[in-house]
C-alpha cells in the first residue's frame, strides 16, 4: 500500500511481513528490508524529478538511477507478521542528484507498537526518459531554512568527495581482472577465508528490471545480502543478522539480459562482529564478448545470536596470506570508524512519532 503525505514527492509504503520474507531463522531477510528500502527511494526521487511544477524547457521526464547508499544499521530486526513502514523524502538536490532519506518502522498490531529499524540515505541521478543513458539535472529542493540547507549541501560534497577518494569519480570503467579476488592458497581450513567464501550467479530476468529495462538497486543489494549471508553463516554457524552496510557506490547500470557475478568473503572480525567484503561483477549476454565490468562493491558487517536472541562473541577470522593481512587492517580501521560514527549519531535518532 502506497500512500502520499503532505509533500505530494514524498513517500510512505507499508507492507506486511510474510513467511516468504523471512531468512533461515525466522526473522525477516535484511536483503529484503534493502529492497524495500530502494523502492521508497526510488518513489521519492522520481516524484520530485518529474514534479509538473518542474516540467519546463529545463527538465524533461526522468526515471532516477541509484548510484549511492550511505552506511544502513539494521538497528533492530523486523519480525514475521509486523507491518514494515517506510517514509522517503527527498532531503537535498545538487545540479544532477538528489538525496533521499527513509525511515523504517516495525508495527506490531497486536501490542500496538512500533520500533525503529533502519534509518537510510540514498542518492540518485535523474535519468532521460527517452534517451537511454543521458543524466538530466536535478530540480531543486526548496529547503524549510538556510541551516537545512546548507547541511544537505555539506552531505552532498562530503559523499562526492568520498567517491573521490576511492579513485571512482562518478563514472568509473572497471574492468575486471581475474586474481583480484581469489588470491589466497585455496585452504579449506576451517575459520580461514576461502572456507566460508561463497558466490552466487544470478541472471537478470524481466521482473528485476525497472520498465527501462535495468536492475534496480534494490534487487542488486538483496542478492549482495543474501551472499554475505552465506559467508556468515559459513564462518559462524549460528543464527546470523546483518547489522550494517557501509557506504555504497553504484559504479555501472546493469541491463537487462546480464549475468551477475556475486562473490563475497570475510575480511575482519571483532569480538561480536564480522565484515564481509561483496562484489557484484556483470557480464553482458549480447555485448559479443565475455568481458565482466564491476557494478557495486561494498562492506556488510554480521552479528551471530544465541538461542536467547542476543549477540554472542564471533569466532576469529584465520588470515594466512599477504593480501588478507592487508585486508583484516582495513576492516579494522572501517570497524573503529563505524564505532565512532554510531556514537555520534545516537544522539540524533529519528522520532518514530
Amino acid at each position: 500500500m502506497m500512500t502520499e503525505n503532505e509533500d505530494e514527492c514524498d513517500v510512505q509504503i507499508c507492507r506486511l511481513m510474510k513467511p516468504d520474507d523471512a531468512n533461515i531463522a525466522g526473522n525477516v531477510h535484511g536483503g529484503t528490508i534493502l529492497k524495500m528500502i530502494e523502492e521508497a527511494g526510488i518513489i521519492a526521487s522520481t516524484r520530485h524529478c518529474n514534479n509538473p511544477a518542474h516540467m519546463n524547457d529545463e527538465y524533461e521526464p526522468s526515471v532516477s538511477a541509484l548510484v549511492r547508499v550511505e552506511t544502513t544499521d539494521f538497528l533492530q530486526p523486523m519480525f514475521i507478521g509486523e507491518v514494515a513502514e517506510l517514509r522517503g523524502k527527498v532531503t537535498y538536490s545538487a545540479p544532477h542528484s538528489v538525496e533521499v532519506q527513509v525511515m523504517v518502522t516495525a508495527e506490531n498490531l497486536l501490542k500496538g507498537t512500533k520500533r525503529l529499524t533502519n534509518f537510510a540515505t540514498l542518492w540518485y541521478v535523474p535519468m532521460s526518459a527517452d534517451e537511454k543513458g543521458k543524466v538530466l539535472p536535478a530540480p531543486p529542493l526548496k529547503c524549510p531554512s538556510k541551516d537545512v540547507e546548507e547541511a544537505g549541501r555539506a552531505r552532498y560534497e562530503a559523499q562526492k568527495a568520498e567517491r573521490r577518494r576511492i579513485g571512482l569519480g562518478g563514472r568509473p570503467s572497471l574492468l575486471i581482472k581475474s586474481n583480484d579476488f581469489y588470491d589466497d592458497d585455496g585452504s579449506s581450513e576451517t575459520l580461514t577465508v576461502s572456507h566460508s567464501r561463497s558466490s552466487l550467479i544470478h541472471l537478470v530476468g524481466p521482473s528485476d528490471c525497472n520498465t527501462y529495462g535495468y536492475a534496480s538497486g534494490g534487487v542488486t543489494m538483496k542478492l549482495m545480502d543474501e551472499v554475505a549471508g552465506c559467508v556468515a553463516a559459513r564462518h559462524c554457524r549460528t543464527n546470523i543478522v546483518t547489522a550494517s552496510m557501509d557506504a555504497t557506490n553504484f559504479h555501472k547500470t546493469v541491463r537487462l539480459g546480464s549475468i551477475c557475478h556475486l562473490t563475497g568473503r570475510a575480511t575482519f572480525t571483532s569480538n561480536r562482529s564480522l565484515e564481509i567484503e561483496v562484489m557484484v561483477d556483470t557480464e553482458y549476454l549480447l555485448a559479443g564478448s565475455d568481458v565482466r565490468e564491476r557494478a557495486v562493491h561494498a562492506f556488510f558487517t554480521y552479528v551471530s545470536l544465541g538461542p536467547d536472541g542476543r549477540t554472542q562473541p564471533i569466532p576469529q577470522l584465520k588470515v594466512q596470506t599477504e593480501g588478507e593481512k592487508i585486508r583484516y587492517e582495513e576492516g579494522k580501521l572501517r570497524y573503529e570508524q563505524r564505532k565512532s560514527k554510531r556514537a555520534a549519531n545516537k544522539q540524533s535518532k529519528p522520532s518514530t512519532s
